[in-house]
């Protein structure tokens, strides 16, 4: 063999290896945003709540990044009755046949005087309960509201052990809605999402499966995407290609594209008035992303930016303020 031949065969070898090496690192990124991706949507049946991204350890993080994070199915630790509330526990039928969890919290005894202002249908976020509704849940009943509290799908006493961030939540919304005008017609309904909650709210709305005389809408992020990658940089971790390919394998898995679920999208069918609740200090969904979700809502809307606060449940972080916006917003509502 010549040298230059040698060379030649040198060549092609050394591109051959290469071309190896950049496959086989192209289908084990795969394979870990795969992991992820299930990791996050599939709930685990116990185990320890891991801390937020910005929150871990490097060998935290290094862990995560191989082995994926575990999340137990989010649990009720409390019930209204720790907030001296009355309530019944109500369960019903989503349309693809899973059942789901709510409590129903009522302003006035049934046998009693008065009459409530109307009901509020109340929705939590991403890895957390229906128990986590519960402090908005006391102050509207303060302002004279009922309450229907919802447990998603894979959460508290819903079946299930997955959700789909918003998307297939969307029914759980419907169908909560139709359980509650079945039960309680006279009563005027009032969304209220947190996070998640919001976004499937609004994807309810869009989708026309919802009439209500009001929304609350508490931190929605803007796109699917948008607010993966804010994860990721909350972590300290570049969001590219990871985000990119979190969102296509997480959306496989459940069937749908999570490149097209975004509330951004859906908040232009939303005709009725609307409070936006959103953190100053947001860093799930930055104040930005959350105002081009405002600004498409069609109907009569206020935003309260709310000082201080990140992504986070405001009527426990800045309660005074969030029941100002709150009380200002269903009062005006209430005399239309």
């Amino acid at each position: 063999m010549t040298v230059k031949s040698l060379c030649r065969w040198t060549r092609l070898r050394w591109k051959r290896v290469v071309l190896g090496l950049l496959v086989l690192a192209f289908l084990a990124l795969n394979a870990v945003a795969y992991r992820h991706a299930w990791s996050m949507t599939h709930f685990v049946e116990s185990g320890e709540r891991p801390p937020p991204p910005e929150k871990m350890s490097l060998e935290q993080k290094a862990s995560a990044i191989f082995t994926g994070i575990a999340i137990p199915k989010p649990r009720n630790r409390k019930t209204p009755a720790d907030y001296d509330l009355p309530f019944e526990t109500h369960r019903f039928q989503t349309s693809d046949d899973l059942a789901c969890e709510a409590w129903y919290v009522p302003c006035a005894s049934p046998s009693g005087p008065g009459a409530t202002q109307g009901l509020c249908v109340m929705f939590h976020g991403f890895s957390t309960s229906k128990a986590s509704l519960l402090p908005p849940a006391k102050a509207l009943h303060d302002l004279g509201y009922d309450a229907l509290l919802v447990d998603f799908r894979g959460s508290g006493g819903s079946d299930g052990h997955a959700t789909t961030i918003g998307y297939r939540e969307a029914d759980d919304v419907a169908a909560a809605c139709a359980f509650a005008e079945r039960h309680w017609p006279e009563s005027p309904q009032v969304l209220y999402g947190r996070s998640m909650g919001a976004a499937a709210v609004l994807r309810a709305l869009a989708l026309g499966r919802s009439q209500p005389a009001a929304v609350i809408l508490e931190c929605p992020f803007d796109r699917l995407l948008a607010t993966t990658k804010n994860r990721f940089r909350a972590a300290g971790l570049p969001s590219f290609p990871a985000a990119e390919l979190l969102i296509f394998w997480g959306g496989l898995q459940h069937g749908y594209s999570g490149f097209d679920h975004n509330p951004v999208d859906y908040a232009a069918a939303v005709a009725c008035p609307a409070l936006f609740l959103h953190g100053e200090h947001d860093i799930r969904v930055s104040p930005a992303e959350a105002r081009e979700v405002f600004d498409r809502l069609a109907g009569k809307k206020t935003w309260a930016l709310v000082q201080g606060a990140g992504h986070e449940n405001l009527s426990v972080a800045r309660p005074e303020e969030w029941r100002s916006a709150v009380e200002q917003f269903l009062g005006v509502v209430a005399q239309e």
